[in-house]
């Protein structure tokens, strides 16, 4: 780790993620290099290897600050509201994610290697901000549905995270991936983030 403060670290790999964040809106995960990223950063490549060893330490480092914006929209829903009814939180809480399509994005990738690939230190890094997560839906849970059991909301838990891992494949299309459906002859229905999100998250509240 370069010699500096804390401040300068921080703010050299918020450049970093900021700079892997904007390649990855108009390319893809396999072809975002630590080169590419590095050109689009105010230091050289060689540099970012002080502060990330691998591409996939910078995307979970990416998609670990996604999770940390969508805990603060969490914390915000809960905070704005006293009551809600179950319909009222599946509405706000697909907004959240509607908001947050780049998570989605990051989570339907090859999650597996994106770990793998990156030291430990890293990964607990994000599994710590991801726990928060968790916790932070439990809130919500706790605040606005006191009649659930402590296995209701596990069980919201459990069908609701793993979820999200398919929000973004099964509602953001090319259009190659349209055509081949056409041809396919698959009679597939076209759902939003949102739309998707708010109809699954009904389901498991029993709405």
């Amino acid at each position: 780790m370069p010699k500096g403060s804390e401040e300068l670290t921080a703010a050299r790999k918020e450049e970093i993620v900021t700079a892997c964040a904007e390649l990855y809106k108009t390319m893809s995960f396999k072809n975002i290099t630590i080169k590419e990223i590095g050109s689009a950063t105010s230091f050289t490549r060689t540099s970012i290897y002080n502060y990330f060893q691998t591409k996939e330490e910078i995307f979970l480092a990416l998609l670990q600050r996604e999770y940390e914006s969508w805990i603060c929209r969490l914390k915000q829903i809960r905070s704005d509201h006293d009551r809600m009814t179950r319909a009222e939180f599946a509405d706000a809480l697909a907004h959240s994610l509607e908001e947050r399509a780049n998570l989605l994005k990051i989570m339907s990738m090859n999650h597996y290697d994106m770990e793998e690939n990156s030291r430990i230190e890293r990964l607990i890094e994000f599994k710590v901000v991801y726990g928060q997560s968790l916790i932070e839906v439990r809130n919500c849970l706790d605040k606005f549905f006191t009649e659930m059991t402590v296995q209701d909301k596990q069980d919201f838990i459990f069908s609701f995270f793993p979820f999200m891992f398919g929000i973004y494949p099964y509602t953001v299309v090319t259009e190659k991936q349209r055509e081949a459906m056409t041809q396919a002859k698959v009679n597939y229905v076209y759902m939003s983030i949102y739309e998707i999100t708010y109809a699954e998250v009904k389901k498991i509240l029993g709405v």
